[in-house]
């Protein structure tokens, strides 16, 4: 296969000559809207990278996500004996249909801007043209795959079980969610649940019948309150209370109300301690005509870091030099797929896509000259990690966390 040098130039140098073509498949992408729950626009957005991955004569296949639209995976071979290498990214955004009309792809100045441009449209394009270089100018040692997912921005219900899959195989992981405006990457990330609070109550007329009600609206206030007193901010424990509906008119004792939740902590061993706190004030009920119940309706799991998390990290970091820049590993409250890599202990990366920043806001952006730079570390870092290295030996791997399967 020749020496290092001979397999990296060629790549670094096919995608140097190619960012106008990254700005433009980004642009292509952005003016698509892909919320989570636009079967048809994530689809879309599927379509367009199946298309520029079989131009690019990438190995590329849908797989049926039980909605309208389908995960892509792609793919560059290598040697059959050698784990692969696995990407992950995801298709789908967190805004409504209509915003990318309202704010178009633009460039301004160093700055590109639209919905979904950092998080993550920009790291599924990098990771598409790194699978495009690959195969234009090597045979890379091990084989290098890419999942692309469709339900991320909430909690990905349809797309874990297909990342746990792909990742079991995996030698190591790499996810190309937004470089951090400093431009580290993260090697650490909290674990989150998203649930509904629901509480029952009894209606009657507010005027005439008051007694005779059940107020879900106040018993749910009761238990919003002994929520957010879970938070501990020392402990990496956050509960937000998002949203809150309920009640028929404002004239009548509310017979229903509910509440959504979000709750993050750091270590796997918080969640179960977290969700017996709950458990115990949903179980409260101030008045006993009215009941409660808590769904979790999506979960990540927590990325906590490996030894061989840390040693990838090393080598991202040593192609990153090679490049010219720096990037620290750190830790971020947000969660992302890679949890999911990361809790089956295999090492894991994220946040290697181009750096970016206000995430889910009108005025998310991506630093221009930070693609080709994120693109060809990426590329170096799949070229560059051992093929044998201690901590990838699959059989000794164990999970770093394993929760319940039945919320």
């Amino acid at each position: 296969m020749g020496s290092a040098l001979d397999t990296e130039a060629p790549v670094l140098d096919w995608l140097a000559a190619r960012v106008p073509d990254m700005e433009a498949l980004l642009c292509d992408l952005v003016s698509i809207d892909s919320n989570s729950t636009d079967a048809a626009g994530v689809a879309a957005v599927a379509t367009r990278l199946e298309k520029f991955l079989h131009s690019a004569n990438v190995e590329v296949s849908r797989i049926s996500s039980g909605s309208d639209a389908p995960l892509l995976a792609a793919g560059v071979p290598g040697a059959a004996s050698v784990a692969p290498a696995l990407m992950l990214g995801h298709m789908d955004t967190v805004f409504p249909m209509g915003a990318a009309a309202a704010r178009p792809f633009r460039v301004a100045g160093n700055q590109l801007h639209g919905p979904g441009v950092a998080d993550m449209k920009a790291g599924l394009v990098i990771e598409a043209f790194v699978l495009a270089a690959l195969a234009a100018t090597t045979t890379p040692a091990r084989p290098v795959t890419a999942l692309f997912t469709v339900d991320e921005e909430i909690a990905s219900p349809l797309s874990h079980l297909h990342i746990h899959a792909a990742a079991r195989t995996a030698a190591f992981v790499l996810n190309a969610e937004p470089g951090r405006a400093n431009g580290n990457v993260v090697i650490e990330r909290k674990g989150g649940m998203f649930g509904w609070l629901s509480v029952t109550g009894r209606a009657s007329h507010a005027g005439i019948d008051f007694p005779a009600g059940a107020s879900a609206i106040t018993e749910l206030a009761h238990k919003i309150v002994d929520l957010e007193r879970l938070t501990d901010l020392d402990s990496g424990i956050t509960v937000n209370v998002g949203l809150v509906e309920g009640g028929q008119s404002i004239n009548t004792v509310a017979p229903d109300a509910r509440a959504g939740i979000d709750i993050r902590y750091a270590t796997p061993d918080q969640r179960s301690n977290l969700l017996q706190a709950i458990d115990a004030i949903v179980s409260l009920n101030r008045d006993a005509a009215t009941s409660a119940a808590f769904d979790v309706i999506g979960e990540f799991h927590p990325m906590v870091p490996s030894e061989g998390s840390r040693a990838l990290l090393a080598v991202y970091q040593s192609a990153a030099a090679t490049l010219g820049f720096a990037a620290e590993g750190e830790a971020t409250g947000g969660c992302s797929d890679a949890g999911f890599a990361a809790s089956l202990g295999i090492p894991t990366l994220c946040g290697l896509g181009p750096v970016g920043g206000k995430a889910h806001t009108e005025a998310e952006y991506v630093e221009r000259g930070s693609i080709l730079p994120r693109a060809q570390a990426l590329a170096l870092t799949l070229l560059r990690f051992p093929l044998d290295p201690p901590e990838l030996d699959t059989g000794s791997r164990r999970p770093l966390f394993n929760p319940p399967t039945d919320r």
